[in-house]
């Protein structure tokens, strides 16, 4: 099923009004967070609120992804174990930077029971992530693993590598490209990781755009006044789609049937250019149902 997930909002689990304030918020998907945002002290509760919240079930349409700490923390274990039972629509592992990783999560979510549609989301926020992107995103050909896709999180590999994080992100398209043609070449999804200066509407336009251009499916959020502006970035153009729609319905003329390209509108049109434009059709019919409440 294509789903679309141009907006992934990060929504504090210790904080209730915020769980509440997310039930009518715009964004394609939530991550409802027990890492970041959660002080070490507030972690149990953040747990018990975000079960509450799922359990509610008032999120509507929105994909709901449950983010853990990490597998070397001692909240780990205890996290999973609420994941298992609330039945997201997946979790989000901050970390996972080997195939060792993805076979703990999975065995770890099948010993509990979890749910065959709770999915796997990996970030990718370690040098070492980066340099196996291509092996992580294989494994996901193993439905053991339950990976659905990856999150880049360039705030950490910053950390990490020195890069420094400048506008235009120059220094990191390696490494964003690196990880989208892994997932591409195994059928994954890849959202991109968190622009941080909220009140630069204009340099958050510029990075989504950005983002969409590169490959990206979607963008992760860290305010609601984000989700806007991303929603319209990361949506098909109203031209755009009508141009899908006038490529598909000329394929499918019977005497273009057995055609690999024609001409349209006095340029050449291939059947690489129908997939492309079923794709655009999809995420515009699925952005239109999901409008629809």
């Amino acid at each position: 099923m294509t789903r679309p997930r141009r907006s992934h909002l990060f929504m504090p689990g210790s904080n209730p009004r915020a769980l509440e304030k997310a039930k009518n918020l715009s964004a394609d998907g939530l991550i409802l967070d027990l890492e970041d945002s959660v002080a070490p002290e507030a972690k149990a509760v953040a747990r018990d609120g975000i079960a509450a919240a799922i359990a509610a079930k008032g999120f509507g349409k929105r994909e709901v992804l449950i983010r853990t700490n990490g597998l070397d923390t001692p909240w780990w274990a205890d996290d999973v174990a609420m994941a298992a039972k609330a039945s997201p629509d997946g979790i989000l592992v901050p970390k996972v930077s080997s195939i060792e990783d993805l076979d703990a999560i999975g065995r770890r979510l099948a010993e509990l029971g979890a749910a065959p549609t709770v999915k796997v989301w990996a970030m990718i926020e370690t040098a070492r992530a980066v340099l196996h992107a291509e092996e992580l995103a294989a494994a996901g050909r193993d439905p053991k693993t339950r990976l659905s896709g990856f999150v880049f999180g360039p705030n950490d590999i910053s950390r990490e590598t020195r890069i420094r994080m400048l506008p235009g992100r120059a220094a990191m398209i390696p490494m964003i490209t690196h990880c989208i043609l892994a997932t591409r070449a195994h059928g994954l999804e890849i959202l991109d990781g968190p622009y941080s200066d909220i009140a630069n509407s204009d340099g958050f336009a510029t990075e989504c755009a950005q983002g969409r251009d590169l490959g990206f499916d979607g963008k992760t959020l860290i305010h609601p006044s984000q989700i806007e502006a991303c929603n319209a970035i990361f949506t098909p153009p109203e031209e755009e789609v009508a141009r899908a729609r006038k490529i598909i319905a000329a394929f499918e003329l019977p005497e273009n049937a057995s055609r690999g390209a024609i001409r349209l509108d006095g340029a050449m049109v291939e059947r690489l250019h129908a997939d492309m434009a079923r794709r655009t059709i999809e995420i515009a019919d699925a952005i239109a149902a999901m409008s629809k409440g």
